[in-house]
This record gives C-alpha cells, sequence and structure tokens, in this order.
C-alpha cells in the first residue's frame, strides 16, 4: 500500500498540515478509550431489552405480557401506552412510532420493552411475550410498491432544459435498468444509551449519537419535558456512518422513559442482531433511465427514474432522495435533464442516513449509463467521462449544473489527466485486452471513475456550529463543540487548530465531550461537515481569546496587538518582550482580563428552494479519481480487486495521515457496498419479510483479505477556492463513491466474458451469484431467470 503525503502542508502553522497522530489512538491501542458500554454504572442500574414483532405487516390481535412481567428480575414493562407524551422518533414526519400500536409495519419493529435487574434476565423476559397478528401481505421489493403506489413520501418530478428537443435532435438513443442493493452500517459498537435521572426532573443521557440535540428534543417531545431538564453527550462512538444520525434517538427515548418513569440509571444495549434487523439501512434504488447523445458520446439528454426502497417510514428520506436528485449528474454537465423520484414505502425497517446520504445512489446511475454510452460507441469510457466534464473554470459555459449552481473550481479534468498518467491506465488497459484474449475462464476489467461531491447539508439551518474555548491559569485548553467523534479525527482536527491559533503544543490542548449543556442547538455530525463547521467556530473563538490576550501583552510591552505573536508557546513582541504562554495567561488572570470565550459558525452563500430543487446547496465540491483493476473468474463468479488508484483533492489538508485513512476506509466501505454487502429478506412464508443477513455470518464486509494487493492513494495538491478552516476541504463522504471505479471494472470483465454484442445486465452487490447471472444473461443462459438481487 502507497501512501503519499508530500506537497500537503497547511502555510499557517506547523500544528495545522501535520500527521498527528489520531488524538485518541493511544486510548484506543491499550483499551483505555471510554465507551458508553465502559462507563462506571451507577448502583441500582437497571438493564432494557426490547421485544420486537415477528409479523412484517398486520394487526396486533393481542399482545399478552403477563408471563414477562412474572419473570425473573424483572422491574418494569413498558409499551406505547406508558410513553406519558408524544409516541414518535421521526426525525421529519411523525410517523415512526417508539412501540408499534395496534399494527406493524416490519419484522422487528419495536413492540414493549422490559427493564430487568441484569441484562441477561432482560433478554430472557421479552421471549416469553405471547403475541397474536393478523397478517396481512408485506410490501418488500420496489418493484410491488411501485405496483401498489406505496410512497412514504409522494413522489417528485423535476425537470431542468428542453428534453423533447434534445431527444428529438440527438444522433443517438439508449435506454436501461439497473438495481442497486442497500447497505448496513456494522459500525463496530452497537446502538447503546445510559440515562441517569437527575434531581428536579431532570435527565443526563449518554447516547451513541451523531446528532445530540435531536435526541435531546425527541426525548423532550417523548417524555413532555422542556429542553433544559435533558442533557446529552457524546465522548466518542464507535462508528457511525451516518446510522447514530436519527435511529439512535428510538433506543435513547426508550431508555430515557424508564429512567425518568422508575428514577434509576437505565442502560439499552441492542444486541447485534436486534441492531442489524431492527435498524435502517442505506437506501436500495431501482433505476430507468433513457439517455440522448451525440457521435463524441456528450450527454444531449437524459430521463431517469429513482426509486428509492425507504421502508416504512419517512425518516430521512426525503433529503437522501434529494442528494441523489443533486448528484446523479456527478462530475458531467447535464444540458436537459427530466427525473421522476418515487419514495417507496415497503414492510422493511425505515431506511436512514448513510455515509454519502444519497450521493451515491445518485452517482450510480450515471456511471452506468455512460460505461453503457462507451460500448455502444465502441470507445474507451474514459474518453466519454473527459467530454462531459464541466468546464474548468466558470464563466466558460457548461459551467452550471442541473440544479441552477454554479461550478467555479472544477478541478476533475486535471485529477483524471494526473491519475491516467500515474496508473499507467491505456498501458494497462491494452495488457488486459491481451490477457483476455488468452484466458477462458479468468477475465479482467479496468475503469475510471471520477468524483464531484458537494458539501453543505441540503437543510441550509444546519449549515451552523459553535464551541466553547477556555485557557485555565496554567496556560492549558479546554474545547467543547458541537460535532461529534466516531473515528473519523474530527476531534484530533480541531486540536490542531487551537494549538495553530494560540501558537501551542498539541499537547496542551484537550477536548471535553460533546454534551447538549455545553454547546447547545448542535447540527448532526454528517454531511461531512464537521471539521469544516467546529474547526471554524473554535477558530472563531480563539480568535477573540487570542485578540484579548495581544491587547493585553501590547500593554506590558508598549506596542500594538498588531505586533504581538503567538508561537512556539511564546507570546512575543516585535521589541523584543516574551512572555511563555502560561505565564501572560497568568498576568491576564490577575488583570481580569477573560480567558474563555464562545465561537461561532455559519456556512456563507448557500441557499436552496426544496420545492422547484434549485440553489446553490453546497459550499464548495471536492473532487477525486480512482482507477480499479479486477479479475473474475467465470465458473464461480470469485471477484478479486488487484489494484486501486486513487488520487483525491481534500483542499490544504488539516491531517494528511487523517485524510488518507479515511479515503482508503471510505474507498473499502464503499468496494463492499457494490460486491459482497447484500441484505437479504425472506420473501415469502410465515416469516416473509424476517432478514436473514443479520449476522457477522450471514453479512459480509470486507476484511484485510479483500484490501487491493496494490493500494495507491495520493492527494492531489490543491487549495479550497472556498474560505474554509486553512481552505482544507471535507474528506469524510466524497472517497466512499471512488469506489464506482470498481462496479466499472466488473462490468468490464464480465462484459469481455461474453459476446460482444450481447446485452450487460449486473446489478449491484456485484456478489459471485450476480456475476455469474449477468455471465448467464450475456449468453442466453437459463440461469438468467433468476430473480435480480432485492434494493
Amino acid at each position: 500500500m502507497n501512501q503519499s503525503l508530500d506537497v500537503l502542508k497547511a502555510k499557517s502553522s506547523a500544528k495545522a498540515g501535520q500527521s498527528i497522530p489520531h488524538e485518541s489512538a493511544h486510548l484506543h491501542v491499550t483499551g483505555q478509550a471510554i465507551y458508553i458500554d465502559d462507563l462506571p454504572e451507577l448502583e441500582n442500574t437497571l438493564y432494557v431489552a426490547v421485544g420486537f414483532s415477528q409479523c412484517a405487516r398486520g394487526k396486533i390481535k393481542q399482545m399478552n405480557l403477563d408471563a414477562v412481567r412474572a419473570a425473573s428480575g424483572v422491574y418494569a414493562v413498558f409499551t406505547a401506552q406508558d410513553i406519558p407524551a408524544e409516541n414518535n422518533c421521526g426525525p421529519i414526519l411523525k410517523d415512526d412510532p417508539i412501540f408499534a400500536v395496534d399494527q406493524v409495519e416490519f419484522y422487528g419493529q419495536a413492540l414493549f420493552a422490559v427493564a430487568a435487574r441484569s441484562y441477561q434476565q432482560a433478554r430472557q423476559a421479552v421471549r416469553l411475550a405471547q403475541i397474536e397478528y393478523e397478517a396481512e401481505t408485506p410490501i418488500l421489493t420496489i418493484e410491488q410498491a411501485i405496483a401498489q403506489q406505496a410512497w412514504v413520501i409522494p413522489p417528485v418530478e423535476f425537470s431542468q432544459g428542453d428534453v423533447a428537443q434534445a431527444f428529438h435532435q440527438a444522433a443517438h438513443h439508449l435506454s436501461g435498468s439497473i438495481a442497486l442493493g442497500g447497505q448496513e452500517h456494522f459500525y463496530l459498537e452497537g446502538q447503546i444509551s445510559y440515562a441517569i435521572p437527575q434531581e428536579d426532573q431532570t435527565l443526563k443521557v449518554y447516547c451513541s449519537t451523531q446528532h445530540p440535540t435531536e435526541m435531546q428534543h425527541l426525548i423532550c417531545h417523548a417524555l413532555g419535558l422542556r429542553a433544559h431538564q435533558i442533557s446529552v453527550e457524546s465522548r466518542r462512538m464507535g462508528g457511525g456512518f451516518g446510522g447514530k444520525e436519527s435511529q439512535s434517538a428510538q433506543w435513547a427515548c426508550i431508555a430515557a422513559l424508564f429512567a425518568h418513569r422508575l428514577g434509576r440509571p437505565v442502560k439499552l444495549r441492542l444486541d447485534r442482531d436486534d441492531d442489524m434487523r431492527s435498524t435502517g439501512k442505506r437506501h436500495g434504488f431501482s433505476y430507468e433511465w433513457d439517455v440522448a447523445f451525440d457521435q463524441q458520446g456528450v450527454l444531449q439528454g437524459l430521463k431517469v427514474q429513482l426509486a428509492s426502497n425507504c421502508g416504512f417510514s419517512a425518516d430521512l428520506s426525503a433529503p437522501v432522495n434529494e442528494r441523489a436528485i443533486c448528484h446523479v449528474g456527478n462530475a458531467y454537465y447535464l444540458n436537459a435533464v427530466q427525473i421522476q423520484n418515487l419514495r417507496c414505502k415497503t414492510n422493511t425497517v425505515s431506511n436512514t442516513a448513510f455515509r454519502g446520504f444519497g450521493g451515491p445512489q445518485g452517482m450510480f446511475v450515471i456511471e452506468n449509463i455512460l460505461d453503457d454510452i462507451a460500448h455502444y460507441l465502441k470507445c474507451d469510457p474514459v474518453q466519454v467521462r473527459q467530454v462531459n466534464f464541466f468546464a474548468e473554470q466558470a464563466g466558460q459555459g457548461r459551467d452550471h449544473t442541473h440544479y441552477g449552481a454554479e461550478v467555479r473550481d472544477n478541478v476533475a479534468p486535471k485529477i483524471v489527466a494526473q491519475l491516467l498518467e500515474r496508473s499507467q491506465y491505456y498501458a494497462r488497459k491494452q495488457e488486459i485486452m491481451q490477457f483476455n484474449q488468452n484466458n477462458a475462464w479468468i477475465k479482467r476489467g479496468i475503469a475510471l471513475t471520477p468524483l464531484m461531491f458537494g458539501i453543505s447539508f441540503n437543510a441550509v439551518h444546519y449549515n451552523q456550529a459553535g464551541a466553547l474555548v477556555y485557557i485555565y491559569m496554567d496556560g492549558t485548553v479546554a474545547i467543547t463543540h458541537g460535532g461529534t467523534e466516531m473515528g473519523q479525527g474530527l476531534y484530533t482536527k480541531v486540536r490542531q487548530i487551537a494549538a495553530n491559533e494560540l501558537g501551542l503544543p498539541i499537547d496542551e490542548v484537550r477536548l471535553l465531550p460533546t454534551d447538549t449543556s455545553r454547546v447547545p442547538n448542535t447540527s448532526a455530525t454528517a454531511a461531512s461537515s464537521g471539521a469544516d463547521l467546529n474547526g471554524k467556530a473554535v477558530q472563531n473563538a480563539c480568535i477573540k481569546i487570542r485578540q484579548r490576550l495581544a491587547e493585553f501583552a501590547a500593554g506590558l510591552s508598549q506596542t500594538t496587538a498588531e505586533h504581538i505573536r503567538f508561537e512556539n508557546h511564546l507570546v512575543t513582541a516585535d521589541n523584543g518582550m516574551a512572555w511563555t504562554f502560561a505565564d501572560l495567561v497568568n498576568r491576564a488572570y490577575m488583570a481580569r482580563i477573560q480567558l474563555w470565550d464562545s465561537g461561532f459558525y455559519k456556512t456563507p452563500e448557500i441557499h436552496y428552494d426544496q420545492v422547484n430543487h434549485l440553489g446553490r446547496p453546497f459550499f464548495y465540491y471536492a473532487y477525486g479519481a480512482s482507477v480499479s483493476e479486477v479479475a473474475i473468474d467465470t465458473l464461480t463468479g470469485e471477484m478479486k480487486v488487484l489494484r486501486v488508484d486513487i488520487l483525491h483533492d481534500v483542499g490544504r489538508s488539516i491531517n494528511p495521515a487523517i485524510d488518507i485513512g479515511q479515503i482508503e476506509g471510505g474507498f473499502i466501505q464503499g468496494m463492499g457496498w457494490l460486491t459482497n454487502e447484500e441484505l437479504y429478506w425472506q420473501p415469502t412464508g410465515e416469516h416473509a419479510g424476517r432478514l436473514f443477513t443479520h449476522a457477522p455470518s450471514t453479512y459480509k464486509i470486507p476484511t484485510s483479505v479483500d484490501i487491493p494487493p496494490v493500494f495507491n492513494v495520493s492527494l492531489f495538491d490543491n487549495e479550497n477556492s472556498s474560505d474554509t478552516i486553512y481552505r482544507s476541504k471535507a474528506v469524510g463522504e466524497p472517497p466512499f463513491m471512488l469506489s464506482l471505479s470498481v462496479f466499472s471494472a466488473i462490468r468490464q470483465a464480465v462484459q469481455a466474458a461474453i459476446p460482444a454484442d450481447a446485452p450487460l445486465q449486473l446489478n449491484a452487490p456485484a456478489t459471485a451469484e450476480e456475476i455469474l447471472r449477468a455471465i448467464a444473461l450475456g449468453r442466453g443462459h437459463a440461469l438468467a431467470d433468476r430473480p435480480k438481487p432485492q434494493a
């Protein structure tokens, strides 16, 4: 594995731009990092287990919980009737009950919960429930939902440009369909909350969540309390990936309900199988498309139907699908586009946020379309991609997205040109063509896909952040802000920012846990904006404190604040006077100078019309490109990724090592989504709708053996043209979509295994079975009659 860290030092200071270790790395490797299940438990703590439905759709005829209440160790059993205020944990619409009432809508829906003196007693007790259902036929697929016009949110139609005229004038047309499965978050730490009653009807809730403020609000709504009665704390998560943005609310509400009603500490930790059955996934999509283009492959018009499996409730499906609409063009200019977006209601768990938040699903279809155009024109897919890029500079035409935003800083063409040379793409492609001609059973494929991903929340009001910075009398610094740490390195980057602004060694700065009682009204740590928003807020607070200290030092040195420098743990005036930072801080305290401050940041220039789907929803774009080479065994369907080359744009990196780690991890997670991570629900029978892939034994994420043996990752030498923190760019979500090159490469390999003029119909994930199905279809064999994967 090759990692390139060169040329990416921030210009402002040594503290920003250095590849320092993750701030909790030493705690992780020694087992000292404290997660919620590691917290010392208070005396009289109760443990909660949840009773789940074993019917995907139907009425609850009878729910007898007498045996549950009588079970050993049971302290209390609660149902929806025990919720004092609002039986809802939906983040946007009130269609997501904490406990089902009368009707169940998916297999694994929460019906009741048990508090017992031990975790094992609670889990044993829930199994004693006697529940009768009047079962109805569940809707389990997108196709079934469309046939029954079942929507969680009404369909959306969007068009830009004269689509009819574009299709009329175009020289060539193609149409097709493709399906894309969902994905399990598979975070290492499952959903967990620990609720502790405090004095005067207040609660302290430790929650593994990406959105503490939303947890605070939904707990208040459920219990009929006010926001100042609930504080939610999250020091770190063992992974989130979007699965703890909204989906942590149900379990936090249940734990808080028991703690509030019983006056005792309560812990709720989902078992891994229960977690996978009862928490939402990435939305699966199904696509129908028509495209018009010229002889060079330039897109003239596009019609596409995006149908997503939202599950039984809305959750975050509206913004996820909105993001898919925005990213359906990826890095390409769409002159005339018509999009129909179906938000399908199925009797499966409600799908939710997942790394990329609809962006990967939007980009997936356009990359497959361009591959098909290239095959039709008998040219290299890279050439088709290059002729469809946006202009490199605004004002040159072809510089606006289909949703109306100006593209000001398109570096995708430069990245692709550099990566083609570094990866030796064309030479390797010739070698692969020769290999395929000489090998009957093993076929190889190589593909390049670009990336252009917008950074900001589509919901404009979430693009804000607050922070508090405290300087103590000994010169050490403590920081708290609204962002949450899930392993992505946010806390590390914020430490570097504060150290940079105050001229301190990194060890002098400590991050306090994210807590709604310290920084209120936080936005979710999502949309790749954690460092952008919270980093700027922390910088804002540091600047205010530093200015006061500079003015104080200027008075001591009889100079002006502009001549005071904060570097290397020293505060120095131009006339030669100097103090250690700790000495100056102590002097300032004695002089009654304020040594703490709040910071705030709101992203400028963004606006978006959710009704007409037009505006500038993103402050800037992150770019990148990847080249992947794969091999498939046409006899077994087995696939292996042989080599990956990535060149990615993170602007001026705050921490290159962390950024490269995010690129590597995001790419591998995306590779798993497109290849071997398959969700499967029982389609028929008494237990129709039961998730079979509910454990590591049945759901296969990538492991160390799946990492490409040649894996080259480099950072593109670039400075963000937008005024972000130190001109850096977000890196959490964008690399995930670089994995689209793996799927494109598999398509090339499958195409090499079938007649040149045969249809290629490969759905995702491209499991061994799906690869065999696509080969059989291309060869006209009966195996093609097998159903396509569930979306």
